[in-house]
């Protein structure tokens, strides 16, 4: 544990803070407060002599840890954010899984790599002449990184390559996923049917998911795996599924000839229903559906084949696709904690930076470097961009340093998410005297926030908390790990105490 910090201040600051600390119930004793800590301004302990309020303050952040109930560990850090002080740590220095708030960490690193204006560019190029609409040569759709490429967006390049006055390709069709490293699933130890978990590789096509729907008939179940949007539902042929009629596993997945080949429990299904299972050949995948789309325009196009590199002297750009810029597709990253976006965004940003990574843990580790130099942190050693990696590990004292460091450029704090305040009831607070953004992060058995809260006076703190149950979460089975047996009663206990924590830094030092 490290000792607790506390900035200096007045006197009259002092005995405001102290008087809010009288009406914080628990907050000298150790057992978990019975009621929400709204901060209010009447009472005090003026009277305690400044050694035992000092104690008071010192104090109260690890009697609310060890009176909450939470088994495992918990660390937790705060600063001021402007001017860096450190204003308390409990257990700051604690290595920690960070879950979802690992993706501060690669969106501080992607905005200094690539800046907040850099688009992700889709490409149809044609490696041949083209005359008289015949291209006589190959197709190349190539892709750029991009992670928010969707099926609406094929259906417009398909449009846009017959604009370009393509009507036939005498040679192949490829698809060009070499700009970033290939990884069957982002983490390996998560179960096979988790859409959180979906290959990466230089292209992807709606987060490298298919859409499993099925409906029962009369004579058994219609199933269908298609790449669908709002406006589309192209059938795909690069996925299958199989319904067994078996009671578990619920999923069995295998690949045979580039195909994922999926089977399901009939047990498990109902009359109808849907979900997202991830893609483990995203070229394929994104090649099949473009297809459908081509053929749609007329342009007739054979069965895609994978292509690492692009090279060739008569490579001709017919369509460009860019993406939002980059600040719009990391503010909705970190607001749907969405993983494989995470993951193409930390492997582009350490390519642009003359890195040369051939997996995801290379790629960290490029970025671990970088934040050591950057901001002086020594304790994070992450395995992955998103924090899905079992192995990824962190410290709250890292992560305010992280905060305090990126908090002058203004640049991360428009892209967090609003952090509801809420009473002793669960009910949001609609008038609440403080606010917080932040990135939250949940996963077996671990939870975390980080993020800036603005206090009542205006003060700006940088805060990180971090908990994980280790022994417990390293007890799951594999197939445990989707719906962990206790994790939601104990993510439910965790996130009581950040709640109340973040209510004592705003008594503290909100006033």
């Amino acid at each position: 544990m490290q000792p607790v910090q506390s900035r200096p201040v007045s006197r009259r600051r002092m005995i405001g803070s102290l008087a809010v600390l009288a009406t914080l119930p628990g907050l000298a004793q150790a057992g978990a407060p019975r009621t929400s800590l709204r901060p209010q301004l009447r009472g005090g302990i003026s009277a305690l002599s400044p050694a035992a309020r000092q104690a008071e303050i010192k104090t109260g952040a690890e009697q609310m840890v060890k009176g909450s109930g939470l088994a495992g560990r918990v660390g937790v850090s705060v600063a001021d954010a402007k001017s860096g002080l450190k204003l308390e740590s409990y257990e700051g220095d604690a290595s920690l899984p960070p879950a979802s708030v690992a993706k501060i960490l690669t969106t501080v690193y992607a905005l200094d790599s690539l800046g907040p204006d850099y688009r992700f560019q889709t490409q149809l190029i044609a490696d041949g002449a083209l005359s008289n609409g015949r291209l006589n040569g190959n197709l190349i759709l190539a892709g750029g990184g991009d992670p928010t490429l969707d099926t609406d967006t094929l259906a417009r390049m398909a449009g846009s390559l017959k604009s370009a006055g393509v009507r036939e390709v005498t040679g192949k069709f490829l698809v060009y996923d070499g700009f970033l490293p290939f990884t069957a699933t982002i983490d390996e130890e998560q179960p096979d049917h988790v859409g959180y978990s979906p290959a990466v590789a230089g292209i992807a096509l709606n987060y490298n998911r298919v859409h499993f729907a099925w409906n029962r008939t009369a004579k058994g179940y219609a199933v269908s795996m298609d790449g669908r949007s709002d406006k589309y539902r192209p059938d795909v042929q690069t996925a299958t599924m199989q319904v067994v009629n078996r009671s578990a596993p619920v999923y069995t997945y295998g690949r045979k000839n580039g195909i994922d080949q999926w089977t399901v429990a009939q047990t498990a299904l109902g009359n109808s229903g849907s979900r997202w299972l991830p893609v483990r050949n995203p070229a394929d995948y994104a090649g099949d559906v473009f297809r459908t789309f081509a053929r749609a325009q007329g342009i007739a196009l054979p069965a895609a084949s994978e292509l690492n590199r692009l090279s060739g002297n008569k490579l001709t750009v017919l369509v460009t696709n860019q993406s939002a810029p980059l600040r719009e597709i990391l503010r909705e990253t970190l607001k749907w904690s969405n993983n494989l976006a995470a993951e193409m965004i930390g492997l582009t940003a350490s390519t642009a930076r003359g890195g040369n990574p051939r997996s995801l843990k290379d790629s960290a580790q490029d970025m671990n470097r970088w934040l050591a130099a950057k901001f002086g942190v020594k304790n994070t050693r992450m395995v992955d961009h998103s924090g899905l990696g079992a192995a990824s590990r962190t410290t709250a004292d890292d992560m305010v340093a992280v905060l305090v460091g990126a908090y002058p450029a203004g640049q991360l704090q428009p892209l967090l998410k609003d952090i509801p305040i809420r009473d002793d009831r669960g009910r949001t607070l609609k008038n609440a005297p403080f606010g917080v953004v932040a990135k939250t992060g949940t996963l077996n058995f671990v939870s975390g926030l980080a993020g800036y809260e603005t206090a009542r006076d205006g003060t700006v703190l940088a805060f990180a908390y971090f908990s994980a149950d280790l022994p417990t979460r390293d007890r799951l089975t594999r197939a445990e790990r989707e719906r962990p047996p206790g994790g939601r009663a104990w993510n439910t206990r965790s996130k009581k105490l950040q709640q109340n924590l973040i209510e004592r830094w705003d008594a503290l030092y909100g006033h």
